[in-house]
């Protein structure tokens, strides 16, 4: 069975991906920094007669990147890595904090690179592969109030491109999902977004990105 990895897999997107991916026959690793969480999705996915593991990671730590990895290409048939984990913190970009910025960083940007790195060559190795990288649309474009979440987005947008380019002529095909904003805990801890009616729900998105796989870049709007 080949298996899938999904980090920030326990709420929002990543777990509709992980529960839709699950009803197509992929085994799912779920990546995550709280186990109760994961194993809550793990459950579900199990309950419906799908297969899961949980394993919590750090993804912003190389080692242990290197060390999950190490296991995961041994115990499981790799298939794809979806990287879906993400910070954000906005308002002002005079008042953002430095520990504000690098935790942005350190998740969305070197998160994605450190997993990336490590999988790649695992996938190689296969005869079809998927690197999907969750962008959003503050990878595209500028926003008020959002300067240091764009910034860690347009270079996941640069590292993207240029690892299309870089590895056009294998087997692993790489996605950039850019999406609009959605209507997840992601937003619970601040007052950035005032009005969620126009949000999509992260099942709806799940669903867009999968039915259009085959593409390159997906951007998926808000309504």
């Amino acid at each position: 069975m080949k298996t899938i990895i999904i980090t920030g897999a326990g709420s929002g997107l990543g777990k509709e991906l992980a529960l839709q991916y699950s009803s197509k026959g992929y085994h799912l690793l779920l990546i995550g920094r709280t186990e109760s969480k994961l194993k809550e999705i793990e459950t579900q996915i199990k309950d419906k007669g799908g297969y899961a593991d949980s394993v919590v990671l750090d993804i912003t730590n190389d080692e242990a990147v290197h060390s999950f990895v190490r296991m995961a290409h041994n115990q499981f048939d790799l298939y794809g890595l979806i990287n879906n984990a993400g910070v954000g913190h906005f308002g002002p970009f005079e008042k953002m904090t430095a520990t504000e910025i690098m935790e942005m960083l350190h998740t969305n940007v070197l998160g994605t690179i450190y997993m990336s790195q490590a999988l790649l060559p695992v996938l190689q190795g296969k005869e079809e592969a998927l690197l999907m990288n969750i962008i959003s649309t503050a990878g595209l474009k500028g926003k008020v109030n959002e300067a240091g979440y764009v910034a860690s987005k347009f270079a996941v947008r640069g590292l993207t491109e240029s690892l299309q380019k870089e590895y056009e002529h294998t087997n692993v095909k790489i996605k950039a999902v850019y999406m609009g904003g959605m209507d997840t805990p992601f937003w619970d801890h601040n007052d950035h977004i005032q009005d969620k009616s126009r949000l999509r729900s992260p099942a709806d998105v799940a669903e867009m990105i999968i039915a259009n796989t085959a593409k390159d870049e997906i951007i998926i709007e808000s309504k």
